[in-house]
């Protein structure tokens, strides 16, 4: 009976110990009272406009005064979270769209306007990143915590121990909060606006159809607001297939979201990485009119005074290279040009450059970046992408081409020359030519290159010429001017002497000229056959030789014409002789000049010594890439721009001095030689004699 009664008061003590255990778990567990709300009136503010919620609780991310862009952006953001509706943004990288797509889903959620919403990434890591954003606004913004009591101090009560979530109690209730890495759900408060809100993540590339929450009310939750942050990658932008994929999925899987007979809303922060991919389509409201596409740019309009600009991008090469690393030099020079360096120009956002490296304004700011990396500020900054073509096998740089010079100075020819040809390419404003002296074996020296008129500067476009046939020729027709241009050119390059090193002189053996620009090939034609140096002279026609059509190689020989390594001279028949070559095959040939050692015999190099400045030559000639197409049996190298709106003038006259030089009779020992017997070098006159 003792024993009994001791075992019977044993489990009573242990039954209370644990019920005290549980009440003091319980209590742990409970978070008690929700704090009030520090300001009302700032509370009222800040569920009515998504500005002042995001001024007011997250100053640390916009310390800028905004843009009227930014502005323009919030307006529709707002609608959009609202009203429902789809809305595509594009702004310049580090203007913060998105960081305002995150506040703007914070707002929408802790505001109660959507009570389930969708972050989407290219793939499922990117999208968590948004959340982790999220999340450490919440677990370390204490403005939030005063304004938004209700919502942020149940995750305040965790203590970053993602664990204490299971077991949350508010007033003896389960909150059934729940934080981890794809996932929020906000506690469920009596009163509270977000009381069960949910958050979460996935990729675009993963299967999220039909996602829905069963809530512990037992109602069903879909979601309602989808923010797609950057959802393409490099490769999936570049690719057709990839695009119409994530489109589909966007307007599909993405909009199917909220379910039946509903449609999800859609925020898509993005970046136009090439043109037409999924960012592009989406934000042309002509093309896309279900969409509010906003695309804005760091610089709405560039500046004019190119001059200017291209003396700053000097001072400033030599600045950054002196001592002190900075760009003061380049600085000092805007101030003092700065009204003429402005001119034209228009910046989104006047307050956004860094003075602490010494930059003074927005378009100083803006220009900088350009000249770091042009074709990143026309993507990231621009969002006007410059379409890039594929590499393949032939890579030719730059830096490398301009590096390949002989020591020898401009104009002067090399002992080992046996022709003097030159070519011409012919342009609205402007005439690009080029003289080389070239062996038999394709190897030799480019010994002068430029425009006519001259723009004396070291650096310029086609775009961007002051000095143009125009105003070297005012008051006539373009044809006059143009024809002007070309005896003018002509007789410099034609009727001259050039030297060699030891000073002998000698005349260009064969000039050809660009005929295929349809305004200017009568033109052409009229120059090559009234000039004193007619013998001297002949029109060109590059013709594209893709993997789909039948090869030049193949072409049948009419009568009278002369062929060569592709190419072909036509027969007279009352006009001017004119040649037509291959321009893929040749500047493949031409890529490959350019790669071989200097010392090879079939090795082109540059005038001048180490150093030299031949940038602008060397960037147009690395303007195009290879494709390797298959066709028709045949692979082809067919060359394309790297980006539209480059120059590649220069390599058109390179690749028709090596034309010339076939002309005349340079070849490879083992190429493959042309159809009928090899033909002694002929001039224009002697063709124009036996017609």
């Amino acid at each position: 009976m003792v024993a009994k009664t001791r075992r019977l008061d044993y489990e009573r003590v242990k039954d209370d110990a644990a019920r005290r255990r549980r009440e003091i778990s319980r209590a742990g567990r409970d978070i008690g009272d929700i704090p009030p709300i520090r300001n009302t009136k700032l509370r009222r503010q800040c569920e009515r406009h998504l500005q002042a919620y995001c001024e007011t609780m997250f100053p640390e991310r916009f310390q800028l005064a905004w843009s009227k862009n930014h502005l323009r952006v919030l307006s529709l953001m707002e609608r959009t979270i609202r009203e429902g509706g789809r809305m595509a943004l594009a702004m310049p990288r580090g203007d913060g769209k998105t960081s305002i797509a995150e506040c703007g889903g914070c707002w929408a959620t802790m505001n109660g306007i959507h009570r389930f919403i969708m972050l989407f990434g290219a793939a499922g890591p990117a999208a968590i990143q948004i959340l982790q954003n999220i999340q450490t606004e919440l677990a370390t913004n204490d403005e939030l915590l005063a304004t938004y009591p209700e919502v942020v101090y149940p995750i305040r009560c965790l203590e970053g121990e993602a664990r204490r979530a299971k077991g949350q109690l508010h007033h003896n209730e389960r909150t059934h909060i729940a934080w981890s890495d794809n996932e929020i759900r906000f506690g469920m408060i009596p009163g509270a606006r977000a009381s069960g809100a949910i958050i979460q993540t996935a990729g675009l590339d993963a299967n999220f159809r039909g996602r829905r929450v069963i809530l512990p009310s037992g109602e069903s939750a879909r979601p309602s607001l989808a923010i797609l942050d950057d959802i393409q990658t490099d490769d999936s932008a570049r690719s057709p297939t990839q695009c119409e994929v994530r489109r589909r999925k966007i307007e599909g899987s993405v909009a199917g979201l909220a379910g039946p007979g509903q449609e999800c809303s859609m925020i898509f922060p993005c970046t136009v990485i090439q043109r037409g991919d999924v960012a592009d389509q989406l934000l042309d409201r002509k093309q896309n009119p279900g969409w509010r596409g906003v695309r804005f740019r760091m610089l709405e309009a560039l500046p004019e005074n190119d001059d200017l600009w291209e003396r700053y991008a000097q001072l400033r090469e030599e600045s950054l290279r002196s001592e002190r690393e900075d760009i003061s030099m380049a600085t000092e020079f805007y101030i003092a040009n700065r009204k003429a360096m402005d001119k034209g120009a228009v910046a989104a956002w006047p307050d956004r450059f860094n003075a602490k490296k010494g930059e003074v304004s927005a378009i100083q700011h803006a220009m900088n970046i350009k000249l770091d990396d042009e074709p990143a500020f026309f993507a990231e900054y621009q969002n006007e992408p410059l379409d890039e073509a594929a590499a393949d096998d032939v890579q030719l740089v730059a830096s490398d081409i301009a590096a390949r010079t002989n020591g020898l100075p401009a104009e002067a020819i090399p002992p080992e020359t046996d022709f003097l040809v030159a070519a011409i390419d012919v342009q609205a404003k402007v005439l690009f030519y080029q003289v080389v002296a070239i062996s038999r074996r394709f190897g030799g020296s480019v010994i002068k290159y430029g425009s006519w008129p001259d723009q004396r500067r070291a650096y310029f476009t086609n775009r961007d010429v002051k000095r143009t046939m125009g105003r070297a020729k005012p008051g006539v027709a373009f044809e006059a001017q143009l024809y002007h241009a070309l005896e003018q050119l002509t007789n410099d390059v034609c009727g001259r002497e050039w030297h060699d090193t030891e000073g002998n002189p000698r005349r260009a053996d064969l000039c050809l000229i660009d005929q295929n620009w349809a305004p200017s090939t009568e033109v052409v034609f009229k120059v090559c056959r009234a000039s004193p140096y007619a013998a001297q002279l002949m029109p060109a026609r590059g013709k594209y030789y893709g993997a789909s059509t039948r090869p030049l190689a193949e072409r049948k020989r009419k009568r009278g014409e002369r062929a060569g390594l592709n190419w072909y001279i036509s027969a007279a028949k009352g006009r001017v002789r004119h040649v037509t070559f291959d321009t893929n095959w040749w500047k493949t040939f031409q890529a490959a000049r350019l790669a071989v050692p200097l010392g090879d015999p079939s090795a082109l190099a540059l005038f001048g010594k180490t150093g030299q400045d031949h940038r602008m030559f060397a960037d147009q000639l690395v303007a195009e890439r290879p494709h390797r197409v298959e066709g028709s049996g045949r692979v082809v190298d067919e060359w394309r721009l790297k980006r539209p709106g480059l120059d590649n003038h220069f390599t058109d006259t390179n690749v028709m001095c090596l034309v010339a030089a076939s002309i005349q009779g340079a070849s490879l020992e083992d190429q493959e030689q042309p159809r009928g017997r090899r033909r002694r070098r002929v001039t224009q006159q002697q063709m124009r004699a036996t017609g």
